[in-house]
């Protein structure tokens, strides 16, 4: 038989010649030699496709998240002045100790919502809500960037960096306000397991260049404290209290 060949095909042609086994294996041989060669460039040609594309993947990602970041920080910074404007008008019509003491109160119903949601949804997938557990619910998440600069996490304590709401108050000199916000964290931790509650160690509103969070177990006068009403609820967090 004859090999025949017109511009990109390749095709066999019987003849009354004798095959010829030898020469088509030489052929194949040939083709299979001539992919080998290609395969270098053929890679070649795929690493510059991706190195020309990937920069400019990266740049967009970098941009989306600058953009998110932006918005998140905005978001924060109205929660911020929302929660100062409520402090401020119930220190206002209630007097300072009255107006602070509904603040927190607002506040820790707040953590309650948050804590009771995150409590529910762990339990709905049959994890156990333990300390170690909380952080791995999503709901009412605080947002991975745009809140604060850097965050720390240790096994038991937790360092956060930059706070946008710290932030705000201070601009308006109001941190004495604005720290009420801070017992939403005790709060939540509560709802979300009474036996243990998360406290500040050092504080942003408080004067600290950061805020420092500890986990420990709750006392039984802390667990009275946040069942019922009437209780001040800011004696469970008394560092957030130093002026």
């Amino acid at each position: 038989m004859i090999i025949r060949t017109d511009s990109s095909l390749l095709y066999l042609a019987p003849t009354d010649l004798d095959f010829d086994m030898v020469r088509f294996h030489q052929l194949l041989l040939r083709i299979f030699t001539l992919f080998l060669n290609f395969l270098p460039f053929l890679n070649q040609a795929t690493n510059v496709i991706i190195t020309a594309l990937y920069p400019t993947s990266m740049k967009k990602e970098r941009k989306d998240v600058k953009e998110a970041e932006k918005y998140i920080q905005t978001l924060s910074k109205r929660l911020a002045l929302l929660h100062l404007s409520y402090a401020e008008t119930l220190t206002e019509e209630l007097g300072e100790d009255r107006g602070k003491q509904m603040a927190v109160k607002a506040i820790k119903r707040y953590g309650r919502y948050i804590g009771e949601a995150r409590r529910e949804e762990i339990v709905e997938e049959g994890i156990e809500p333990t300390p170690e557990t909380f952080s791995e619910g999503t709901a009412f998440s605080i947002p991975p960037f745009g809140m604060h600069s850097k965050i720390e996490e240790g096994e038991d304590t937790m360092k956060a960096y930059g706070c946008v709401l710290s932030e705000l108050w201070s601009e308006y000199g109001k941190e004495d306000l604005g720290r009420l916000y801070c017992f939403v964290d005790p709060a939540k931790y509560m709802a979300f397991n009474e036996d243990h509650i998360q406290i500040h160690m050092k504080a942003k509103t408080v004067g600290d260049d950061h805020c420092e969070f500890e986990i420990r177990p709750s006392t039984e006068e802390e667990k009275q404290i946040f069942k019922e009403d009437k209780r001040d609820f800011s004696k469970v967090d008394e560092y957030l209290k130093e002026d």
